[in-house]
């Protein structure tokens, strides 16, 4: 176990500001839990470089950094940039912070359902570039990964990990094809993982 230690770092004329030693999930449980003295009205989680569509969700610490606030009940938004390492193009992060804002202001009067958060995607561009925005689900899809076997100068082995981000159905609307196709992504994900429609089945095992 490694302890937690936070930084204030004011700037741009905000004295509460805080740097949290850790993981985006680390950070927001010990903003939630133990530096605010009271709940916020909104947990916003990013902007993260790099898109989570997809199966991204499951390994991304940008969704579960924004998830520790909608399991508790307060209003949650994750928000990424769909960038690549290997494009020669910066980040554009003001057009997502600038619909960030509006969505969060849009939530603040409106609220989410428990234990449900909002996951957008934007696509690396200006503004005048997005075609729109699509509330879309998440896309069924799977990693195409490689497993590259390299030894250093010594003789010790060591291992690179790569692989794509492929969808199971590229005609389908979801959050990884509006965002290739230049609109901001919108999707709501609940806390909740059960597959329901698999329950019944399962029961049916007799597994006592």
């Amino acid at each position: 176990m490694t302890p937690l230690r936070y930084f204030h770092l004011p700037r741009d004329g905000f004295e509460n500001v805080y740097a949290v030693t850790g993981t985006p999930v680390d950070a927001a449980k010990f903003a939630l839990r133990g530096l605010m003295p009271r709940l916020p009205d909104l947990v916003l989680s990013g902007i993260n470089r790099g898109e989570n569509t997809g199966i991204n969700l499951l390994y991304s610490g940008t969704i579960a950094g924004a998830m520790e606030g909608a399991i508790i009940g307060i209003p949650s938004i994750a928000v990424s940039i769909a960038w690549s390492k290997y494009s020669h193009k910066a980040s554009d992060y003001l057009t997502a912070a600038a619909f960030a804002r509006r969505l969060a202001e849009k939530v603040l009067r409106t609220g989410l359902p428990f234990g449900t958060m909002l996951n957008v995607n934007v696509p690396n561009g200006s503004a005048n570039e997005m075609l729109g925005v699509a509330v879309v689900p998440q896309a069924e899809s799977h990693y195409l990964e490689t497993i590259d076997k390299r030894s250093d100068p010594r003789g010790n082995e060591y291992f690179w990990i790569s692989g794509i981000n492929k969808m199971v159905d590229s005609n389908s609307d979801s959050d990884m094809k509006s965002v290739r196709e230049k609109y901001i992504a919108v999707t709501p994900i609940a806390a909740r993982l059960t597959n329901e429609a698999f329950l019944n089945e399962l029961r049916g095992w007799n597994l006592e």
